[in-house]
């Protein structure tokens, strides 16, 4: 299976990100979440404290992103299952043109014949793509990314705002 190349530098040039992504681009996938935080590290009540100004804000955020990391994409990718629960038809249409394609890439390049009719490969990525679409856009998929783009943004950022840092962290860094 070939991996997938997502071109980051250019969806991050024109943000000025362009550094903030190398270490994910570098990482596999099980070495990415190795490093998740204990539940009971990542739901610290004692930690957890209002910011006196926005600078604080930013020193908690910067600190939390990179700390908790892999956290916060478990609690994206259960966002993301949960979205998907609940739209069914966005789910259905998600499998269908995946089987579909698994389907037709299996008679590898033959037609598929039916007792009183044949189909070319053809045929059936322009059946495939005609039932697809209007479903797809009728499961709204548009709505479940801003859904799941808004809700991750507040929940993680949420979290990394009112997660103080360790006590031994902020010391460490203020005597320097």
């Amino acid at each position: 299976m070939a991996r997938i190349q997502i071109p980051l530098d250019a969806l991050t040039s024109r943000l000025n990100l362009s550094g903030r992504f190398d270490s994910v681009r570098a990482q596999s996938i099980g070495s990415r979440f190795a490093n998740l935080k204990p539940v009971s590290e990542f739901f610290d009540l004692k930690r957890l404290s209002k910011p006196a100004n926005f600078s604080e804000v930013q020193t908690r955020v910067n600190y939390n992103l990179g700390y908790f990391s892999s956290n916060y994409a478990v609690v994206f990718v259960m966002l993301s299952i949960y979205s998907l629960l609940t739209n069914f038809l966005l789910l259905f249409v998600m499998l269908l043109v995946v089987g579909g394609m698994y389907g037709i890439g299996k008679l590898q390049g033959a037609d598929l014949e039916l007792g009183f009719t044949r189909f070319t490969t053809s045929q059936l990525y322009t059946g495939l793509l005609i039932v697809s679409v209007p479903l797809g856009f009728w499961a709204r998929p548009i709505a479940t990314v801003l859904w799941l783009i808004g809700a991750s943004g507040v929940s993680v950022l949420g979290h990394a705002s009112f997660m103080d840092r360790p006590i031994e962290n902020a010391f460490s860094e203020e005597a320097v």
